[in-house]
């Protein structure tokens, strides 16, 4: 391994040790260098340090960047919601709490498993790590996914997300009462410079735009639903916080405070797009799980 060198500016003194090197190697995420550090690659002045260590000015930082594993993925038996499934691809209703390929912290019990213990033939688009993913839900975002056993229908479906043609629309609870009936937000959507894990409205953003209508409001909380134009990270979370409506339960961008849903109370409730062979128009609804609608009813009871 190659060893590199950063030596800290005067901008710098004071700043984390993570924080430092997040912003010297943007191709890197702050998860991915806080690993580093704890398998002790990463050193200040010669010595082993942690994450949040300040620095000051002058110091040295040096690094190894360890060598990537090649990833072998083994099929996990965990039971699907499987809404529709042909040969060209497959419509599934995600678990709340499921991860759905692959990433730091996340090496079993994902989508991408209990796909591969399923069906053998998915597409090869993504490479290894995502295979037949043709796009994601957050962790604790439910809902319906569609995902292509081939990579005819991958990049026949992808064409469709890029044309704005794949249609995603979602329901959420937020706190606040919207007082219009329907809304338009577009706000460009970049890495928060002030917080690598989190996303945020940044000039220099990716353009994003979330369409959304009332379906019943209360005095503190909405319920509403949201449709995608674009489909950047957090789009919805980031974009309703933005707004002043944060999403209830959201442990990123919402209220510290707020209604136990097992994290935000988000779900991607209905899919539509052309199929990939047939050419004929799909379209799928999933209901939100209990844990969505029994927040529904507390808040409902509340008024």
């Amino acid at each position: 391994m190659t060893v590199n060198q950063h030596t800290v500016t005067e901008t710098e003194h004071k700043k984390r040790v993570d924080k430092i090197l997040a912003d010297v190697l943007h191709e890197y995420s702050r998860s991915q260098i806080q690993g580093w550090i704890e398998e002790g690659n990463v050193k200040l002045n010669g010595e082993a340090v942690k994450a949040n260590q300040k620095c000051q000015t002058g110091e040295s930082l040096t690094w190894e960047i360890p060598e990537t594993k090649p990833l072998v993925l083994e099929p996990e038996n965990i039971p699907l919601d499987i809404v529709y499934e042909d040969e060209d691809l497959l419509v599934v209703n995600k678990a709340k709490g499921m991860v759905v390929h692959p990433s730091a912290g996340h090496h079993t019990g994902t989508l991408v498993h209990a796909l591969l213990y399923h069906c053998t033939d998915l597409s090869g688009i993504n490479g290894v790590e995502r295979p037949g993913i043709v796009h994601r839900l957050d962790m604790d975002t439910s809902g319906l996914l569609v995902v292509a056993k081939n990579d005819y229908a991958h990049q026949y479906l992808s064409e469709q997300l890029q044309e704005k043609t794949l249609k995603r629309t979602y329901e959420a609870i937020v706190h606040g009462e919207i007082g219009h009936e329907t809304g338009l937000i577009d706000a460009p959507i970049g890495r928060d410079p002030k917080d690598r894990q989190k996303m945020g409205i940044v000039e220099n953003g990716k353009q994003a735009v979330t369409h959304f209508r009332v379906l019943e409001r209360f005095p503190d909380y909405t319920h509403v639903e949201c449709q995608l134009e674009t489909g950047r990270t957090h789009q919805i979370r980031v974009h309703m916080q933005y707004i002043g409506f944060p999403i209830v339960g959201d442990p990123k961008y919402g209220q510290r405070k707020s209604l136990d849903v097992q994290g935000q109370a988000l779900h991607a409730k209905q899919i539509a797009f052309i199929h990939p062979r047939t050419e004929q128009q799909m379209e799928f609804e999933a209901t939100p799980p209990d844990v969505f609608m029994e927040a529904l009813d507390q808040i409902r009871k509340m008024y």
